[in-house]
C-alpha cells in the first residue's frame, strides 16, 4: 500500500500551495465530470436562461457512491444528468429510468442540515417545480418531436441539434436524458455565480458528506481508526475513465473464497485517505502538470512527493534541454566533439534540479494500465531518493547519447524518447490501435532501463539495428532518424566499450572498421554523382543490408562498382580522390589478422563506425551540397 501512502502524502504537502493556484488539487467529496448544459437561476430558484456548452470538465460535489458509479441509482447531490434532475423527463418520453426521487431526497437532506448553502437551496426550489425539460425545450437546448417526445435521432434532411454534437451515440441513437446539467445562481453582490467554482458551497458539501459517513474501522494506510471508504474513485486518467485501482463488488462471497466475510476485512482504507490519494493521482495525470507519459490506456507518471518539479524521464534530450538551445549547438561546425558539449549541458541541467530538489526528497515512478474498462493495474512502481533519481536520469542521457537527425528542423545530440525507440524498433507495427499493445510493452520494458539503470533489452537493440540496415526499405528521413536511434541504443547497451560520439581512429575492431569503409565508399560515390549532377542512391546505400550480413564479399562488389566514379573524379577532383583512396588504405590496413576476410555478420557497431566516419567527412552544417566547402575541407585534411 505504499503507493497510496505516497499519493496521500503528496496531497497533504501540495494542497493549498500558491504555485499550484492555477491548477489546484480536487477537494475531497468532489469529482470531475463533463457538462453539456448550463442552466442559470436567480437567488430564489427562478429560471433565467439555459445554453448548450461544449464538453467541459467541472468540479462538482459527489457522494462516495456517485463518484464511483457506473450504473444504478447513485445521484450526485447538485449537478447531474437530466435523467436525475428533471421530474418531467418521463413525461417527455424519456427511455431511461428516472432517478428524480433519490436526487431530490438527497438535495433536500443537504439543504435541511446545518451545512445548507443558499445556492443549493435555489437549485432545490427550481427542481421542485418540475419544468426542467420544458424549459430546456423552450430554450432550444433539448429537442422534441411534434408529440413532445425527446428525439433520439434526426432525419437526414434535418439539421443536427447542437446537443447531439456532445452526447455519446449508442447504436446510432442519443439519449438526451444523458445531458449533464451544471448550475449558475445569480445573486446581487455575488461575484461567483458558478456553483462549480464557489469555495463556500464546496466546503458546505464536504461538511455534510463527512457527517453522513459512520462506518469506522482500521485504515491500513495510516494505521488509525477512522471512517472507512465503501468504494473508491474512478475517472483517474480522463473524464470518461471507468477503471479503478481498488474495487470490490462481490456480495456473494465467490471472490473472497471463504477467507473474508466482507471487503473491509481484505482491505480497509479511510474515506479521506482514498479521496485525497486518488485526487492527487488525478492531479498528477492531468495535461497541465505535464508529468505523465501516455500511450493509449497506459500512463506513466513520475513525481516528487514534495511537489518539486522533476526532469521528465520520458522525453528526448531536445525536449529536456529546450529545442532552441539544441538547435544553436547543431548549427555549429562539427569539430570532432566526442560528447563534451552535450555532457556540459546535461550536467548544467541536472545541477539546476539538484539545487531545487533535496537529495533525500521522495520520488515515485508509477505506471498504470487497464486490460478491461473497469479494472486498472499498477504495472511498474519505484520509490527513489532525489539524488538517486537524478543520477539515473543523467546516466540514461549520458550512456545513450548520440547525434539524432529527426528532421530538417530537429537535430540534436542526446537520447530519443521511449516512443521514438518503439517506432524505430518495430516501424508500422506500433501504429494505430493494432500496434498499441506492442508500443505499450516496449515502453514498459524501457522503464527499468531509465529508472533502474538496467541494460537495454538486446532484442530491442537488434531489431532497431536490423531495420536501420534495411536502408532501401525506409524513407530517407526515416532512415536518418533510425540511424541515430540505433547508434544510441547500441552505445547504451554496451556501456563498457565506452564508445565516443566522434570518430575514434584508434578503435580497430572489425565491425567498426567495416562501417568506416562503407561510409567512405558512400561519400566517394556521392561526390561523383554530385559532380555529374545526378541524384540517386549510392551502391553502398543499396547494399547496406547485404553488407551487414556478408561484409567481405559485398565490399568487393562495392569496390568494383566505384571504378567509373573514380575515373570521373580523377579528372575533375583528383585531390579529393587521392584523399579518399588514402583513407581507404588506412582503414583496411588497420584490420587485425584475417578479420577483413571474415564473412561473419556485423553487429550494430558498424553503424557507429559508419555514422562517425560520415560525420567526420561532412561539415556539421550539412553544406556538402556546396562543392567548395567540402573540397576545402578535404584539402585541409591532406
Amino acid at each position: 500500500m505504499s503507493w497510496i501512502q505516497k499519493l496521500y502524502d503528496t496531497y497533504e504537502q501540495c494542497a493549498g500551495l500558491p504555485q499550484f493556484a492555477n491548477h489546484p488539487l480536487l477537494p475531497i467529496s468532489h469529482t470531475i465530470q463533463q457538462a453539456h448544459v448550463e442552466i442559470t437561476l436567480d437567488g430564489n430558484g427562478n429560471f433565467r436562461r439555459a445554453q448548450v456548452i461544449p464538453k467541459i470538465e467541472i468540479t462538482l460535489p459527489a457522494t462516495e457512491k456517485s463518484a464511483a458509479r457506473t450504473s444504478g441509482e447513485s445521484p450526485h447531490p447538485l449537478c447531474d444528468k437530466v435523467q436525475y434532475c428533471a421530474s418531467d423527463y418521463p413525461k417527455h418520453g424519456g427511455k431511461k429510468k428516472s432517478y428524480y426521487l433519490s436526487y431530490i431526497e438527497q438535495l433536500t437532506n443537504w439543504t435541511k442540515s446545518s451545512f445548507s448553502h443558499p445556492k443549493a437551496k435555489a437549485v432545490l426550489d427550481y427542481v421542485r417545480k418540475g419544468t426542467i425539460v420544458a424549459d430546456l425545450v423552450r430554450e432550444k437546448v433539448l429537442c422534441v418531436d411534434d408529440d413532445g417526445v425527446l428525439l433520439s435521432a434526426t432525419k437526414p434532411d434535418q439539421p443536427t441539434p447542437e446537443i447531439f454534437k456532445y452526447l455519446t451515440a449508442k447504436e446510432g441513437k442519443r439519449d438526451q436524458g444523458d445531458a449533464f446539467i451544471r448550475w449558475r445562481v445569480e445573486k446581487p453582490g455575488d461575484l461567483i455565480p458558478e456553483t462549480w467554482e464557489d469555495q463556500s458551497l464546496m466546503e458546505a458539501w464536504i461538511g455534510f458528506d463527512a457527517s453522513q459517513n459512520q462506518a469506522e474501522g482500521f485504515c491500513m494506510v495510516t494505521g488509525q481508526s477512522m471512517v472507512l471508504a465503501q468504494s473508491h474513485p474512478k475517472r483517474l486518467r480522463h473524464g470518461g475513465d471507468g477503471a479503478k485501482l481498488i474495487s470490490s463488488n462481490d456480495l456473494s462471497g465467490f471472490t473472497f473464497l471463504g477467507r473474508f466475510t466482507d471487503a473491509d476485512q481484505a482491505l480497509g482504507v479511510g474515506f479521506e485517505v482514498t479521496q485525497k490519494a486518488h485526487n492527487a493521482l488525478r492531479w498528477l495525470l492531468t495535461s497541465e502538470r505535464k508529468q505523465a507519459f501516455r500511450s493509449g490506456d497506459q500512463v506513466v507518471v513520475a513525481w516528487a512527493v514534495s511537489g518539486m518539479s522533476l526532469p521528465d524521464p520520458f522525453v528526448n534530450s531536445a525536449e529536456m534541454f529546450g529545442l532552441e538551445t539544441e538547435q544553436k549547438d547543431v548549427a555549429a561546425t562539427y569539430q570532432g566533439d566526442a560528447g563534451q558539449a552535450f555532457a556540459g549541458r546535461l550536467n548544467k541541467c541536472i545541477a539546476g534540479y539538484r539545487a531545487r530538489l533535496g537529495s533525500t526528497d521522495e520520488i515515485v515512478v508509477m505506471a498504470l494500465d487497464s486490460a478491461t474498462p473497469g479494472r486498472m493495474a499498477i504495472t511498474y512502481y519505484r520509490e527513489l531518493t532525489g539524488s538517486k533519481f537524478l543520477e539515473r536520469i543523467q546516466l540514461w542521457h549520458e550512456s545513450c547519447a548520440w547525434h539524432q537527425n529527426f528532421s530538417k528542423n530537429l537535430k540534436f545530440v542526446g537520447v530519443p524518447s521511449p516512443r521514438d525507440i518503439a517506432e524505430a524498433a518495430y516501424g508500422r507495427h506500433v501504429e494505430g490501435k493494432s500496434g498499441e499493445k506492442l508500443r505499450k510493452a516496449t515502453v514498459e520494458r524501457l522503464l527499468p532501463c531509465i529508472v533502474d539503470g538496467r541494460p537495454i533489452p538486446r532484442d530491442l537493440v537488434e531489431s532497431t539495428v536490423h531495420r536501420t540496415t534495411n536502408r532501401s526499405g525506409l524513407e530517407k528521413w526515416e532512415w536518418e532518424k533510425n540511424l541515430g536511434i540505433a547508434c544510441a541504443l547500441f552505445r547504451g547497451h554496451h556501456k563498457q566499450r565506452s564508445y565516443h560520439m566522434a570518430l575514434e581512429h584508434d578503435r580497430t575492431s572489425r565491425d567498426y572498421l567495416f562501417g568506416r569503409l562503407l561510409s567512405v565508399a558512400d561519400h566517394l560515390e556521392n561526390r561523383a554523382l554530385f559532380v555529374a549532377g545526378e541524384k540517386r542512391d549510392t551502391t553502398a546505400a543499396k547494399l547496406m543490408q547485404r553488407f551487414s550480413d556478408h561484409p567481405c564479399s559485398t565490399w568487393r562488389t562495392i569496390e568494383l562498382s566505384l571504378s567509373p566514379y573514380k575515373t570521373r573524379l580523377r579528372s575533375k577532383r583528383p585531390a579529393f580522390l587521392a584523399a579518399m583512396e588514402k583513407l581507404t588504405d588506412e582503414i583496411v590496413s588497420a584490420f587485425n589478422g584475417q578479420d577483413f576476410m571474415s564473412e561473419t555478420r556485423l553487429s550494430g557497431e558498424f553503424l557507429l563506425g559508419y555514422h562517425c566516419q560520415r560525420q567526420a567527412l561532412r561539415p556539421k552544417d550539412e553544406s556538402n551540397t556546396t562543392e567548395d566547402t567540402t573540397e576545402n575541407q578535404t584539402n585541409q585534411g591532406e
